[in-house]
């Protein structure tokens, strides 16, 4: 087990707020864009085995929407949204103005807007860890797949499980006023970015 993932309560406490204010910045950017309130619970920090990543939102087997970024810098990591299949055809809805229900497979028009999504989340997520931090971090293109959470899961997770079978996750779940929309958020960091974080919060 990697030293660094043995984080004193003050630590966890420390990447819980930061988490929590990057969720907020991206619950408001999210907001804004559909025009409904969006409420999200406070971040759970955990290290967590790999293969249990799926469990979070709803098993393996559960259809999801995942957009995917990786993130560069001095702090690399990688960010993920995930939705379950009927929320993600419910955001789009409301992104085209459709009425909903409407949207039964996703075009390449709605692939594209829950990309942006993705990349306007992720940039107010890393915004907030900006100010916390000082640190730059640069999202990739975000990719955009739908598949079973395992399998996404799978693809992501493969680089990190060079790493080790251990993820430590920052997951944030969203969900609009009317519960039309479910998502969760994840930060990944990689293991060697979490000294790098702590660090640079001072909570060493």
């Amino acid at each position: 087990m990697n030293d660094e993932f043995n984080l004193s309560p003050i630590q966890l406490d420390a990447l819980r707020e930061i988490g929590n204010v990057g969720a907020g910045n991206s619950a408001t950017a999210l907001s804004q864009i559909i025009n409904k309130r969006i409420d999200m619970n406070v971040p759970k920090v955990a290290l967590v085995p790999i293969e249990s990543v799926p469990d979070l939102v709803g098993g393996p087997d559960a259809i999801v929407v995942g957009v995917f970024l990786r993130i560069y810098g001095k702090a690399p990591g990688n960010v993920l949204f995930l939705l379950p299949q009927k929320s993600a055809f419910y955001l789009v809805d409301t992104l085209m103005g459709r009425e909903h229900g409407t949207t039964k497979s996703l075009d390449f028009m709605d692939e594209s807007a829950l990309m942006e999504i993705g990349n306007i989340l992720s940039g107010a997520y890393l915004n907030a860890f900006f100010n916390f931090t000082h640190i730059s971090m640069l999202p990739s293109i975000p990719a955009l797949a739908m598949d079973m959470a395992g399998a996404i899961l799978n693809i992501i997770l493969v680089q990190l499980g060079q790493m080790g079978d251990q993820a430590m996750v920052i997951e944030t779940q969203f969900l609009a006023e009317d519960d039309g929309i479910n998502g969760h958020f994840f930060l990944v960091p990689d293991p060697g970015s979490l000294g790098t974080l702590i660090k640079a919060v001072g909570v060493e």
